[in-house]
């Protein structure tokens, strides 16, 4: 039976993984391990591309008790922020796998990440002890160091008896930064862990044994942890895992997959999905998409011209969208936050899955009833929760519990509307207060995607001498579309007309792209500091594209002159 199908960033790059293989893989990676010497407690760092062999070591670390970290790779982290995260996360071993083909790293569509010289470099910063990549005739070699990994494995044997854990034990720890600040290593558990995921895969997507499953996202962030490798595979599922990007080597490769590996239950970002928006309806045309059954979003709140085309062009009217929300702190078996606002059919965040019980609270820590917007607290733990974050349990504690003392703190906006229906407004950080009015960045960026020029948008405050804030925002158009006065003034009637007077925006700026992390979050951190003509950005590291901000600030400049 089929566990993985492996897609890479090439068409022609392909192959089926069985539940049988897959067993065989983890094990003999297990024993590899054991070999160098890990044992149950122990912490590997993990630094790899999509590949199969990601998935084998974080089962191969899981199988005997190791705790595991993997290091998001799809566009290469500077060599700076890998040594960070290894340097709060002191580990026995650093595992990477490069290409064979004289290269020492990996292509991400046409872009290639020298993997191995960001990983070098980092080694000798944050004092890792051991790297396996299969060496090419030019990739660099230190012997007290690096392993080949194919030579490791060939006679590794295939059987290996699993360490009993504790339910508490750890499981993982993922390093996420957001658009905040500095790292923090989220602990989870494995007992907790394990059943969240798996039961939220099972339930909220519906999971039937002939169903071809496909989670976009890269495993290196929590959406992929959950839904790539641990929940798909509790449940004995089929998975695609795929290396590549959604417009190479042209804008339909999401569709063509699709019908390749007949997929019936897709789950991407609404970024994703606003970028494959800008090329129309044609290249879906392209390709027999009847084997979708459910739809899925992740990661951010989802405009509803994007929700539109999502479940009108993609799903053609009868697929069911379900809209998802959680946090890498509080899995609830997706990519951000330890519960699910919605079941099969619904269409858009509705209801806590089982065991959440989340509520409003308004600023001064006072519960809201009925119809209501604040803060997004929960009441109780639940098994996906966080345990801790590594090594900085005081951090744990203010950053999630000190704000309203016995609720968890999402950082997050909530609206619940007449029907008890809750409807999140986003980041608490990204909220706008403008004279006085709160309003959410989300609000005003799906009013401005309504307009058939708009792709994207994003909307930050900027320092008023008046109304102390005021709404700068930024815009992505679409293909051919030109930015104008006019446009501009289109779009502020429009917001005027979707929202109120209050809401009009002061400044639009053309933006040709928006800064985002590589699991396509905007960076609205780095927005601010633009609109406020701002050079001190601090760590851009996590960005998947830093070129954008200099982009931005010269179209900042040119709009001023």
């Amino acid at each position: 039976f089929s566990a993985l199908l492996r897609e890479g960033n090439s068409p022609d790059r392909h192959e089926t993984i069985t539940y049988r293989q897959l067993l065989s893989q983890v094990c003999r990676c297990a024993n590899v391990l054991k070999q160098m010497g890990v044992k149950k407690g122990d912490r590997v760092s993990i630094y790899l591309p999509m590949i199969p062999e990601l998935v084998y070591t974080m089962l191969a670390c899981a199988r005997i008790g190791a705790i595991h970290s993997v290091v998001v790779s799809p566009d290469g982290l500077e060599h700076t922020t890998l040594a960070l995260r290894g340097v709060s996360f002191p580990c026995w071993v650093s595992i990477q796998r490069f290409l064979s083909n004289n290269t020492d790293g990996v292509f991400r569509g046409e872009k290639l990440i020298n993997l191995k010289q960001i990983a070098d470099e980092a080694l000798v910063m944050s004092w890792f002890v051991l790297d396996l990549p299969p060496v090419a005739a030019q990739t660099p070699w230190d012997a007290e160091y690096d392993v080949w990994w194919d030579e490791a494995m060939t006679d590794s044997p295939e059987e290996c008896e699993p360490e009993w854990l504790d339910a508490e034990d750890p499981l993982f720890i993922l390093y996420t930064s957001g658009s905040t600040g500095k790292p923090k290593g989220v602990l989870h558990a494995v007992a907790g862990y394990l059943l969240y995921t798996s039961l939220t895969f099972k339930y909220v997507f519906d999971h039937h044994h002939d169903d071809v499953f496909w989670c976009t996202a890269d495993i290196g962030w929590i959406t992929g942890h959950s839904y790539i490798t641990y929940g798909p595979l509790a449940n004995g599922a089929t998975s695609v895992l795929f290396e590549g990007i959604p417009v190479h080597p042209h804008v339909g490769r999401f569709w063509e997959i699709i019908e390749k590996y007949r997929v019936s239950k897709f789950y991407t970002a609404p970024t994703a999905i606003r970028l494959l928006m800008k090329y129309g309806r044609e290249p879906l045309q392209k390709y027999d998409l009847s084997s979708l059954r459910i739809l899925g979003t992740v990661g951010e709140p989802i405009n509803p011209e994007a929700w539109q085309w999502y479940h009108e062009a993609v799903g053609q009217g009868r697929c069911p969208v379900v809209d998802t929300f959680w946090q890498t702190e509080t899995v609830k078996g997706h990519s951000e936050s330890g519960f699910t606002f919605s079941l099969v059919g619904a269409s858009f965040q509705t209801f806590p899955f089982f065991g959440v019980e989340p509520t409003i609270l308004n600023e001064h820590g006072e519960e809201l009833e009925g119809e209501a917007e604040g803060y997004l607290v929960f009441r109780r733990p639940w098994p996906g929760i966080m345990r801790s974050v590594y090594r900085n349990h005081e951090r744990f504690e203010n950053t999630y519990f000190k704000k309203f003392p016995g609720f968890y703190v999402t950082g997050d906006g909530c609206r619940r509307d007449k029907d008890g229906y809750y409807w999140i407004t986003g980041r608490i950080d990204d909220m706008l207060n403008v004279s006085g009015h709160l309003m959410s960045t989300a609000e005003v960026e799906a009013a401005l995607a309504q307009h058939p020029s708009v792709a994207e948008a994003a909307a930050v405050s900027r320092p008023h001498t008046v109304k102390g804030e005021c709404l700068y925002c930024f815009v992505t158009l679409k293909d051919s579309r030109e930015f104008n006065r006019t446009l501009e003034e289109e779009l502020k009637r429009l917001v005027r007309e979707k929202i109120g007077p209050i809401a009009t925006p002061d400044f639009i700026q053309n933006a040709p792209a928006l800064p985002k992390t590589r699991s396509g979050k905007i960076m609205r951190r780095i927005l601010r500091q633009i609109a406020r003509n701002d050079h001190d950005l601090g760590d851009l590291s996590t960005l998947a594209d830093p070129k954008v901000v200099e982009v931005l600030f010269s179209q900042r400049r040119e709009a001023a002159a």
